[in-house]
């Protein structure tokens, strides 16, 4: 499912800043820009997302300014400020030069310098960074969650185009049988002339024909099938696996119907199943 989250705070010190975006993906795909020196938090991220989220391509941006100074030393290479100073007093001595060797004549050579940042304790730092993504992923989910009642919405509603056509298909299936017997009726009469029918006879092929294009077994799983995809879509639990499973037995069910029936009616019928089944399917690809 697709989701933008942001939030910013300072915290001990720190500028801290989480972006986390999301597009659809049918498994949990993560990727990070994380401020230089800060790597450690990569994995910890990850892990902390996994727990979160379990579909989507998750990418999150962060950076980290450090805005106070007390985490910065600047060391002074005692040895090589030594032989600088050796090496004026001896220029200043040999050429008979003005002593005015001084703390800003020497401060003049940056290599005497070095700058250390004191390392961060990594324990704060993912607290930190924590607590702002907590923020952001409110956001996150939040903007998930309105797509997600839009999804909700749509797969209800070609539940009940299908539902609605499973109706049609067991009121027309019976009718299939009497048409059938009335046809093998017509065609014995035709070809027998006058000749006496039997008609328990007809009534064995229709039954037999009967029993070779029922459909009510598979149209009340059918209906089993969307009664648990109803329940799955009211549950706070992610769902996308499972509806990817009960969707594949929704279209098993309209294939068995689909082979079965020698109607035509019956059988375009089972083609619009499909096709908003096919639908369905689309969809729940972006369901967590």
């Amino acid at each position: 499912m697709t989701g933008f989250g942001r939030f910013e705070k300072m915290i001990n010190g720190h500028d801290i800043i989480v972006e986390i975006k999301s597009v659809n993906h049918r498994y949990f795909e993560f990727s990070s820009r994380i401020t230089r020196g800060y790597g450690f938090l990569d994995e910890k991220v990850k892990t902390y997302l996994q727990s979160k989220l379990s579909r989507g391509k998750v990418d999150v941006f962060i950076s980290i300014e450090t805005l106070e100074d007390s985490d910065v030393q600047v060391l002074i290479n005692e040895p090589l400020v030594s032989g600088y100073v050796k090496a004026l007093r001896e220029l200043r001595d040999k050429y008979n030069l003005k002593d005015d060797i001084s703390v800003g004549l020497v401060s003049k050579y940056s290599d005497i310098f070095s700058i250390h940042k004191a390392p961060d304790d990594e324990k704060v730092i993912w607290d930190s960074v924590k607590s702002v993504m907590d923020k952001a992923l409110e956001s996150f989910i939040k903007m998930r969650e309105t797509e997600g009642e839009r999804l909700k919405q749509d797969i209800l509603d070609r539940a009940e185009t299908i539902l609605s056509i499973v109706n049609k298909i067991e009121e027309r299936s019976p009718q299939t049988v009497i048409e059938y017997e009335q046809k093998l009726k017509q065609r014995l009469i035709e070809i027998l002339s006058d000749k006496n029918i039997d008609e328990q006879r007809i009534l064995t092929e229709a039954a037999i024909f009967a029993d070779k294009v029922a459909v009510s077994e598979e149209t009340v799983r059918l209906r089993s099938h969307f009664d648990q995809l109803l329940s799955m879509l009211e549950s706070d639990d992610a769902i996308g696996r499972k509806l990817d499973f009960i969707v594949q037995e929704m279209n098993r069910e309209a294939n068995t119907i689909g082979s079965k029936c020698v109607d035509s009616q019956i059988s375009h019928m089972v083609v619009d199943i499909k096709a908003e089944i096919e639908k369905i399917r689309e969809q729940i690809q972006n369901i967590e």
